[in-house]
């Protein structure tokens, strides 16, 4: 599988070129610190990293240094010569050059049974200036290292593991072109200006407390108006697709997870167990065992199905403390969860309706550039990673493909990432700023049914098992929000913004007649504060546009004489005069159709 996926890498004709690169960058580095040990230097989205042990720790300065070293070596035009050696001599040639590390996967690589490979970078004169071992994907030069910058250092442990030594990591970035490196680096100050947390903070839409604990996010009020009018999105969309919606608790007996399959599968990603009793119960990592319970309640008949049970179910799992990032990634989260039961006769229609929600929010939310991830079982995993069932896992991945195919949605296959029961789709989405998110998933799962004993009685009379869509959309409140307040640099459309209408009074004179326009406003279910404060005018413009409240109605002795309002919109920055009894249908009939900023939106 391995393979598999390197093979799959090398397609990508920036492969080569951010590798090379990689070794270049480990070429500079034992350039100034010949002492350094060597981790790992793989390819990632739009660059490289490599890791290292170096005598001090680095700063910013040493960036540019090694920038420096880095284009010298280029300008060498060495070359990447491929070498093959037998394993004893690699291992013994790795402790001489005092590499650890490397020793460490070379004596693997050796046990497994592997060729093992090195490449060495070699100059015009035929000097070898740098070798290490790698499995490949080299341009012939560093002649062809296109446009690159390294960007940033971090703390790594080898291999990901906390016990292991410390390193520290240098991050590159590299693309062909100057000008695709500086739309990148552009977007990345653009993506900065819009990071969910401090945007977050900013807008007091959550919070972190260490008094909680590390992942448990507290929705502010701002926050929780964000996730009421989503869920009320999701609930009215459901409604018109016939789900129903059901609740179920947040802990649980583990005998429900062993039965299911999760604590086998699944078990390093929840919180430890409660003895209670003498019972141990766990958190709910997740909704689905409690929704087959449900559809088990009792006997089904093949006129019920498709069976689609709705919930906004709030889970718990044990996230990493080194991978918890602001609300995309926490231990407290709150899924836009639903289980459809049908026959096999109904799956492609139920599956296809479900990828036209996702079209539907895709619209909703302005999302223009999206990719769906088929994610495969691999054959090594049968049995580990996966349910034992390979004629069954071949059967369910084609039915899943054809509704693909069919449902026109963009799509690549990714094979060893499917859910260890069934098949799974993964939503890859892009903000406004081209930046890439995993928002949610979709899964066929053909196992679990069978392990509730769930039937329906079919039309011959006897009892068969339904298949079982896992589908979520909106993927959690949090994931969701963080993507959302990113994508609209928190300027929310009318609908969702926590606050739709400022209401500043000129001064304190006005502010009958503010309290009536609010009054009015408010009358028509929207949102809206007034700023009573003494500061002047174009303060309190200044402070509603710092919290990019979508509109400002400016009411002063004209507008009290003529009840009308001076209407402000943040979006499109336009400025006009509404009769009151005009301006708060206009505003409503707005949020009805949950019309996205205009075009001339800024952040």
């Amino acid at each position: 599988m391995q393979k598999e996926l390197l093979e799959e890498k090398l397609k990508d004709p920036l492969y080569a070129v951010r590798h090379s690169a990689a070794h270049v960058l480990a070429q500079a580095v034992l350039d100034m610190f010949p002492e350094a040990k060597l981790g790992v230097g793989p390819v990632i989205d739009f660059g490289f990293y490599y890791d290292f042990q170096l005598p001090r720790a680095l700063v910013p300065e040493d960036l540019e240094i090694l920038e420096g070293k880095m284009k010298a070596i280029i300008a060498e035009a060495q070359s990447f010569e491929r070498m093959e050696e037998e394993p004893e001599r690699v291992i013994e040639f790795l402790k001489k050059a005092e590499q650890p590390f490397k020793v460490e996967l070379a004596t693997e690589f050796a046990e497994a049974g592997q060729v093992i490979t090195f490449y060495k970078n070699v100059n015009k004169a035929g000097e070898t200036k740098f070798i290490d071992l790698c499995r490949g994907g080299h341009l012939e030069s560093t002649k062809g290292i296109g446009a690159f910058k390294l960007n940033k250092i971090a703390a790594a442990y080898w291999r990901g593991n906390e016990k292991n030594p410390q390193l520290q990591r240098i991050y590159g970035l590299c693309f062909d072109t100057q000008e695709e490196l500086d739309a990148h680096l552009a977007m990345l100050v653009e993506a900065e200006k819009r990071d969910h947390r401090k945007l977050g903070k900013e807008l007091e839409i959550f919070m972190i407390s260490e008094e909680v604990g590390a992942g448990l996010p507290l929705w502010l009020p701002n926050g929780a108006v964000l996730v009421e009018e989503i869920e009320k999105l999701a609930k009215q969309v459901e409604f018109d697709n016939s789900y129903v919606r059901v609740r179920t608790p947040h802990i649980t007996k583990g005998t429900l997870y062993h039965k299911s399959g999760h604590l086998p599968y699944y078990a390093d990603s929840m919180f430890p167990p409660m003895k209670l009793d003498n019972e141990e119960y766990y958190l709910k990592p997740m909704n689905c065992p409690h929704h087959h319970l449900i559809y088990a309640n009792k006997k089904r008949s093949y006129r019920e199905l498709p069976l689609r049970l709705a919930e906004y179910g709030h889970c718990y799992r044990f996230e990493d403390s080194g991978s918890l990032f602001g609300l995309m990634r926490v231990r407290s989260m709150c899924m836009n969860d639903a289980h459809i039961y049908c026959t096999p006769e109904q799956f492609e229609s139920e599956f296809l309706n479900v990828l036209e929600i996702y079209k539907k929010y895709f619209d909703i939310f302005g999302i223009e550039k999206y990719i769906m991830r088929l994610s495969l079982h691999d054959k090594e995993g049968l049995g580990k990673k996966y349910v034992n069932e390979p004629e069954l896992w071949l059967e369910m991945e084609e039915k899943v493909r054809k509704v693909m195919v069919k449902s026109g949605v963009n799509f690549v296959e990714v094979p060893g990432e499917a859910a260890f029961y069934g098949p799974k789709i993964d939503v890859e989405i892009f903000s406004a700023i081209g930046r890439e998110f995993t928002l949610a998933t979709n899964q066929l799962d053909f196992a679990v049914p069978k392990r509730f004993d769930l039937t329906y009685v079919d039309s011959d009379g006897k009892d068969k098992t339904p298949l079982c869509v896992h589908r979520a959309p909106l993927s959690t409140h949090e994931r969701l929000i963080g993507f959302l307040i990113e994508h609209f640099a928190g300027a929310f459309p009318t609908w969702l913004a926590p606050v739709q209408v400022s209401v500043l009074p000129v001064s304190d004179k006005f502010m009958e007649y503010a309290n009536e326009v609010a009054e009015a406003l408010r009358a028509k279910n929207l949102r809206v504060s007034i700023d009573d404060s003494s500061e002047s005018l174009g303060k309190k413009i200044r402070n509603a546009e710092a919290k990019k409240i979508p509109w400002m109605l400016v009411v002063g002795e004209k507008e009290m004489g003529e009840k009308t309002v001076s209407a402000r919109n943040y979006h499109s920055k336009k400025q006009d005069v509404f009769a009151l009894a005009d301006f708060g249908p206009m505003v409503a009939q707005e949020v009805l159709e949950r019309r996205l900023p205009p075009e001339a939106a800024a952040a």
